[in-house]
């Protein structure tokens, strides 16, 4: 008899079973085919009608067919799992049919996580998917949910070993076989359900790895509030318990829309906030207040992520964890990198645990231990580093959340991140040893990498926290406090308020901020890492907002300029991401600061250097706009400020000069206006529409706004296109009063960075909206007749 393919799993290479599959079965001269069971078993699973489940077959029929279609005996074990686990049973024979099934499939799901699956198999089906397909994964379900059911006004039970049982069967079958998740995930009650099993310490560990995989494809986010008890069963989990619920929680308080990703149209974003707001907080916001109102939630998270690796468990509780240790966290993956670590420790150490190689029939699964068994260091520093993943994870989304304050105040009480400055150097940018943690398949480079990913989690939260908050000044200690009150009495400005009433009790302590210690690694990467995006946007995070001159001197005097300035010139960085990141902090660092031109020009030093500068800010005017705008900003202030230093600078600096001709001006106005089109605003490139509009608002004030519009009407006739750029920009004016006139966050930013009042932003853009063909300053004034498109309607539906 031929035999089929391999039922598809969930993996990468999945295929679709189909009629033409089950076809594959051979004829039986006349009887009914196997495969014709099959084919209408799956049609029963897919409409609910016909065949459904194995105890719709006589147990002579499934033992006969199974002789041909080698099922391992699972229909029969299903009848007979039926059979025994009706609402009177006691459960003892039902608890050991599932002892018999439980690993015809665990095996299977082994193999097949840990990539050693053959590409062809013996069996024509596998048995996760005969178990699904005689209806096993609704009939665990029913036996699961038997506690909810009450009889004569008491519940039924079922014990912690037969759940478990039960979860590890259904975790196994989601693993291999198609579609399985997706049906759990549509049943809401018993979604709601499952967290009641993770009260049980026995059952937790794979309770919630089913949920997450369920919750992971799940349509519909799931709300907190409908968990009973939610508070009491989070406020008594143990640290090691919360730590992994917080791979639930990622899930449960992330926006399943991705419209705050930075390549979404604005319009699109916009069209969604419009309709959130009429229906209200969506899922994910509900579940952030609701796990804000557990006590001591945000306390613990805080002590999880600020714990030394010293503190954490030891090698008995870690142990009792990695049962069934193919279903702990990710996938076998990330215990492939722990087993391998702890072979290469064991080697050189004489180490201490011996894991069973992937299907070994060792009871439990449980590695082989002795007494005076010690955990290796690294596999320690691997566990904890897996927890403050998924705890730092939470707190940087509940930081960006609505309740942005609330848990900024707390966070900082619970000295979150003096404990994380204290982990620093041994744990979040340790030193890479020999035996570096790497998930199989991947290098120390890779973002999938555990160190790797724990770095960018930990700048994610760096640039949450010091994104426009004035709880930033936590990142340094009470030296570097100090220094920038020096800088402040030096410079004969005002102290900066936030600086004065920052609790210093709160503050970093040892040699070294936070801040500084992030100054220190971000010199020494690598040209090719992928760390210094992240890192330019935490430090830029931190000048963010209102100009602080203090501030900027402080990164100034560490060499941060001349560090930038090395990677955008020296090294020559091609990677667009970085490039952008460092223009937007340079921009951020140069603004308004004379001192910094100066160190700019110093560096700068010759026509060559220069024209590799201008060479990387033409390349791509999306990622160099900002520090165009700074420069332009900066520019404008210099011109009016009497005083010796600041006409030196104006005199010898080469990159004020370029800014200050009224050709480059009108070069990047044009091309600023050009790459952008309303339907294709986002995130990232809106700050050229800003850019362009600071340009002609400095025009403006020096009423030279006419000039600028007819130099735009010139260069579209070179172009041969007129009215193509200024009916665009009329556009994208409509769009700016629209977006902008409705969130005040934003107006906020664009007034505190350009030190410009929001009111005389809108009124140049009114200005340049005007209709009167009359008006010198409108831009209908520069589009002829037969060219004028500017009422087109941009919304989408």
């Amino acid at each position: 008899m031929a035999s089929a393919p391999a039922a598809a799993g969930s993996g990468a290479g999945r295929g679709r079973r189909s009629a033409a599959t089950v076809a594959a079965w051979g004829g039986w001269g006349g009887r009914p085919r196997p495969g014709n069971i099959l084919l209408q078993l799956r049609q029963g699973q897919l409409t609910g009608r016909g065949l459904v489940r194995a105890v719709q077959f006589t147990e002579t029929f499934l033992t006969e067919r199974d002789k041909q279609s080698k099922w391992s005996g699972i229909p029969q074990l299903l009848l007979k799992l039926h059979a025994t686990s009706h609402l009177h049973s006691d459960f003892v024979e039902c608890q050991n049919i599932l002892k018999e099934i439980s690993p015809l499939l665990s095996m299977e799901a082994m193999a097949f996580v840990t990539e050693e699956r053959k590409l062809t198999q013996e069996t024509t089906y596998p048995n996760t998917y005969i178990f699904d397909l005689f209806g096993g994964v609704d009939l665990l379900v029913e036996i699961l949910m038997r506690p909810t059911i009450s009889i004569r006004g008491q519940k039924l039970k079922i014990s912690d070993e037969m759940s478990k049982d039960c979860l590890s069967i259904l975790y196994n079958t989601c693993v291999c076989t198609e579609g399985v998740t997706k049906r759990l995930a549509e049943k809401n009650d018993f979604v709601i359900f499952l967290f009641t099993l993770m009260t049980s310490k026995k059952t937790f560990l794979q309770t919630a790895t089913l949920i997450e995989d369920i919750l992971g494809v799940k349509k519909e986010m799931i709300r907190l509030d409908e968990v009973p008890n939610l508070s009491s069963l989070v406020s008594n989990f143990d640290q090691q318990q919360l730590a992994n619920f917080c791979r639930i929680l990622a899930v449960t308080i992330s926006e399943m829309d991705t419209g705050n990703d930075d390549k979404h149209t604005l319009l699109a974003k916009n069209a969604q906030q419009k309709k959130s707001l009429s229906l209200g907080p969506s899922a994910a916001e509900i579940n952030q207040a609701a796990l804000l109102s557990i006590p001591g939630f945000v306390e613990r998270l805080c002590k999880l992520a600020t714990r030394k690796v010293s503190e954490s468990t030891g090698t008995a509780s870690f142990l009792q964890e990695l049962e069934e240790w193919y279903t702990w966290l990710d996938n076998a993956l990330v215990l492939d990198a722990l087993m391998r670590v702890a072979n290469e420790e064991s080697e050189h150490n004489q180490a201490s645990i011996v894991f069973p190689p992937p299907g070994a029939s060792e009871e439990n699964g449980l590695p082989h231990t002795s007494a005076r068994t010690q955990l290796p260091q690294s596999m320690k520093i691997m566990h904890e580093i897996m927890y403050k993943l998924e705890v730092l994870y939470v707190l940087c989304v509940l930081l960006m959340g609505r309740q942005r304050n609330q848990v900024h105040r707390m966070i900082a009480e619970f000295k979150l991140i003096p404990g994380l400055n204290n982990l620093f150097d041994k744990l979040i940018w340790r030193k890479h040893s020999a035996s570096s943690l790497v998930l199989h398949g991947h290098n120390q480079n890779c973002d999938c990498s555990p160190d790797i990913t724990l770095k960018i989690q930990f700048l994610r939260l760096l640039q949450s926290f010091s994104d426009h908050h004035e709880n930033k000044y936590l990142l340094l200690n009470n030296q570097e406090l100090n220094e920038l009150s020096a800088i402040s009495l030096k410079a004969n400005i005002p102290e900066v308020e936030a600086v004065l009433n920052t609790d210093r009790s709160l503050v970093c302590d040892g040699k070294r901020g936070l801040l500084t210690r992030l100054l220190q690694v971000m010199k020494k990467e690598p040209a090719e890492s992928s760390f210094r995006f992240w890192q330019a946007r935490a430090v830029e995070s931190f000048l963010r907002g209102t100009t602080s001159y203090a501030d900027q001197m402080f990164l100034l005097k560490r060499g941060l300029l001349e560090h930038i300035l090395y990677c955008i010139v020296d090294s020559e960085c091609k990677s667009r991401d970085v490039l952008q990141s460092y223009f937007d902090l340079l921009g951020e660092l140069m603004k308004f600061n004379v001192d910094a031109f100066k160190r700019f020009n110093k560096y700068i030093n010759t026509d060559a250097k220069f024209q590799v500068f201008l060479k990387q800010i033409n390349s791509s005017l999306v990622d160099s706009n900002m520090l165009v705008r700074c420069v332009t900003l900066s520019l404008d202030r210099f011109e009016n400020q009497v005083d010796m230093k600041v006409a030196e600078v104006l005199s010898e600096c080469r990159l004020l000069a370029y800014i200050a001709q009224v050709p480059t001006q009108m070069s990047f106005l044009f091309r600023l206006i050009n790459i952008i089109h309303v339907q294709t605003l986002t995130q990232e490139n809106v700050s050229c529409l800003n850019t362009s509009l600071v340009i002609l608002m400095l025009a403006r004030r020096k009423e030279r706004l006419p000039l600028y519009l007819r130099l735009l009407q010139r260069m579209e006739h070179s172009k041969k296109y007129p009215g193509f750029l200024l009916n665009n920009f009329h556009n994208l004016l409509r769009f700016w009063q629209q977006h902008y006139l409705h969130k005040d966050k934003d107006s906020t930013c664009l007034e505190n960075s350009s030190c410009i009042s929001f009111s005389y932003w809108k009124e140049t853009v009114s200005i340049l909206l005007n209709p009167d063909r009359q008006s010198p300053s409108a831009l209908v004034s520069y589009i002829e007749e037969p060219y004028m498109d500017i009422d087109r309607d941009f919304t989408e539906e």
